[in-house]
């Protein structure tokens, strides 16, 4: 009689791209080293379980596009409520205990601050030992805009992404016998798309249609889509001599739209454009610096020494403060404020070589060293030491 296979449920939310990003990185490395022997189911309780938590990460996508400095009171709000239900599930309880019931996971893997505090509670309580907990954390530092609400002092094992950001979990609370860092958790494309110098060159050109000769920038928007291409571009056509772009526009077909229409009128500078991609491992290598805000194009940056002008126009949320700090402590990233902060970067970097040089070779030396086989490994064998519970007489 064969054995059923393991059932690892991962709990996420679409607050921004990350959660997702880290979700499905984590499911597919699973398929990749078991071959289907591992059940992995992704849900979004928040999404799904009441009309109030949807609502919140509504508002939450709708402040990151249009007003991240509301993220400040937001996040202080989202902290108290997350105290609240500290060891209880205050909204979606019915619609958690019932995924339990029928999935009945060995494992409940957390890759989301908001679904650690109660939830872990819930599975230990319904599924009693046949099931183990483990969150993922992808802050990279710590202190104000980590929340509180990743540290559930029960959880089995704790990652973090970085020894700063792991040693202030354990400051808030975490069990450090528990706790891991394991570096970024990214998708298996990330590593087994690594491209040589020649594909580098293949893919700029014959791919994109842009030149070997110029700086070419990358400008990325969240996975809702907030960016802000339009007044950049005014900057960047000022070096259209030197300089060429790579544009992606995180699913916002009406800034696709924006973006053809103002290259058609600046054929000199030249631009790349995509909607949403799926090949963001490719586009980050052949560019020379990026522009962005969010933790999960940051770590590919970093891993693949990309230096990142880190876009802070419109204001920081808290959050993105833990992934700015540790960039810039290092060396590794400028702070774009506003379109001046734009065109003095690029004119520095032009007209200083040895400037964006310092800054490449700053970024390489803070790359986290990870094998991501290792964290699934010591995940896959937690559930599989609930799985021996369930069978034990």
């Amino acid at each position: 009689m064969s054995r059923s296979p393991l059932k690892i449920l991962v709990l996420t939310s679409r607050t921004g791209g990350g959660h997702d990003a880290r979700a499905d990185a984590f499911k597919a490395w699973c398929h990749k080293l078991y071959d289907g022997n591992i059940e992995v189911r992704i849900e979004r309780p928040l999404e799904k379980a009441s009309a109030v938590t949807r609502f919140g990460v509504e508002l939450y996508n709708f402040i990151q596009k249009y007003a991240p400095l509301l993220h400040n009171p937001y996040w202080w709000i989202v902290e108290m409520f997350g105290y609240l239900q500290r060891n209880k599930i205050k909204l979606g309880k019915a619609f958690f205990e019932h995924l339990l019931k029928e999935f009945q996971p060995h494992l409940v893997f957390s890759v989301h601050d908001f679904l650690n505090r109660g939830y872990f509670q819930t599975a230990r309580r319904v599924l009693g030992k046949n099931v183990r907990c483990a969150t993922y954390c992808g802050e990279f530092s710590g202190g104000f805009g980590y929340s509180k609400n990743w540290v559930e002092p029960t959880a089995d094992l704790y990652y973090s992404r970085t020894s700063t950001a792991q040693d202030y979990a354990i400051q808030i609370g975490m069990v450090p016998e528990k706790c891991h860092v394991r570096g970024n958790l990214m998708h298996p494309i990330v590593y087994d798309g690594i491209m040589n110098n020649k594909e580098k060159r293949d893919f700029l050109v014959n791919d994109l249609g842009l030149s070997l000769t110029k700086l070419t920038i990358f400008l990325t928007a969240s996975g809702v889509g907030s960016n802000n291409h339009l007044e950049m571009l005014r900057v960047l056509k000022r070096y259209s001599s030197r300089v060429q772009v790579i544009l992606v526009c995180g699913g916002n077909q009406h800034l696709v739209i924006k973006v053809q229409e103002w290259a058609m009128h600046y054929p000199d500078l030249q631009i790349y454009i995509e909607d949403y991609s799926m090949r963001m491992h490719q586009l980050i290598q052949v560019s020379d610096a990026i522009i962005s805000r969010g933790a999960t194009t940051c770590a590919e940056a970093l891993f693949f020494g990309v230096p990142i002008i880190f876009n802070a126009m419109g204001g920081i949320m808290p959050q993105e403060r833990l992934t700015f700090k540790y960039f810039y402590r290092a060396g590794a990233a400028v702070k774009l404020s506003n379109l001046d902060d734009l065109n003095y970067q690029l004119g520095l970097w032009l007209s200083h070589k040895k400037e964006y040089v310092l800054m490449q070779e700053r970024c390489r030396q803070i790359g986290i060293i990870e094998d991501p086989s290792k964290l699934i490994n010591e995940l896959v064998g937690l559930a599989e030491e609930a799985a021996g519970d369930d069978e034990a007489p």
